[in-house]
């Protein structure tokens, strides 16, 4: 799977590159070779390298964004947990499990949102089912310690969000519409070219070819960095921190139900989720 996304978007090029050589080779045998190269041809294809990179530019500063998300919220979820986990300890008598079982849910629940097997609303919903323990747990906490754990709610809230919006938004539309317009137009026009000797035709029809469609098929695919959902998508950010996170936090929520029910108490069920998920 991994060499497959590796080399995914070169075999794409190749099979559109195949099929602008094969139709440079039958315009070459019927005698269309109509236009002649001049300057004016490689300034316009230096003009839509220009856009490419500017597109490019702009789809990586969202990339590079996006790569630190994933952690960030497993961070994030492992940050509540040890907070949680902290009242629990000065405290044996607090109830903390349904608090640090919801936390465990929800990076699962993340996981699956990635690959949207989970709406966005639902998703919030469920971090808003966070409130109401952080309300029950005062009692047994200082007013302070609630504060830091609804302002890491907070900032969970915002990166979801903020995911959403990069997953959900394409970058420049009506750019990407000009750059596949003039490919579309350079690759009729160097078909329909005349380069001699012929051989050296082909040659630089395929190059140029697939320089453009490559880096066209790569801007595409880095303009959704959490394209798991996809059945072709190689150029996705990892999830590998929070998948780690996620499993620390079960096994966080698995150690505090033994502990309870070593105790004599009866570790407490994981809370329900919201109607419809």
């Amino acid at each position: 799977m991994i060499v497959t996304n590796r080399y995914r978007l070169l075999l794409q090029a190749g099979v559109i590159v195949a099929m602008v050589a094969g139709a440079k080779l039958l315009v070459h045998f019927l005698g269309w070779e109509i236009i002649t190269i001049n300057p004016l041809f490689s300034g316009i294809v230096a003009a839509n390298v220009f856009l490419m990179g500017f597109l490019l530019s702009g789809v990586l500063s969202d990339f590079k964004e996006s790569e630190r998300y994933p952690g960030e919220l497993g961070v994030s979820l492992e940050n509540l947990a040890q907070e949680v986990r902290g009242i629990k300890l000065a405290r044996p008598e607090a109830d903390v499990t349904p608090c640090l079982a919801l936390l465990a849910q929800l990076g699962q629940d993340i996981l699956s949102w990635f690959h949207k097997k989970h709406r966005t609303s639902e998703l919030l919903e469920h971090l808003n089912g966070l409130t109401p323990l952080f309300a029950a747990m005062e009692k047994w906490t200082q007013a302070t310690l609630v504060a830091r754990l609804k302002q890491e709610q907070g900032n969970l809230r915002r990166m979801l969000v903020r995911i959403h919006t990069i997953r959900e938004t394409s970058f420049i539309s009506s750019g990407y519409l000009l750059a596949d317009l003039i490919t579309i137009l350079l690759c009729i026009g160097l078909v329909f070219s005349k380069i001699e000797p012929f051989y050296e035709s082909l040659f630089y029809v395929s190059v140029i070819s697939c320089l453009l469609v490559y880096l066209l098929l790569l801007i595409r695919d880095l303009d959704n960095p959490f394209g798991y959902y996809e059945r072709y998508s190689g150029e996705d950010v990892s999830l590998k921190p929070l998948e780690d996170a996620a499993r620390r936090l079960a096994r966080t929520v698995d150690a505090e139900g033994v502990a309870a029910s070593g105790t004599g108490q009866p570790a407490a069920p994981a809370p329900a989720g919201p109607p419809g998920q």
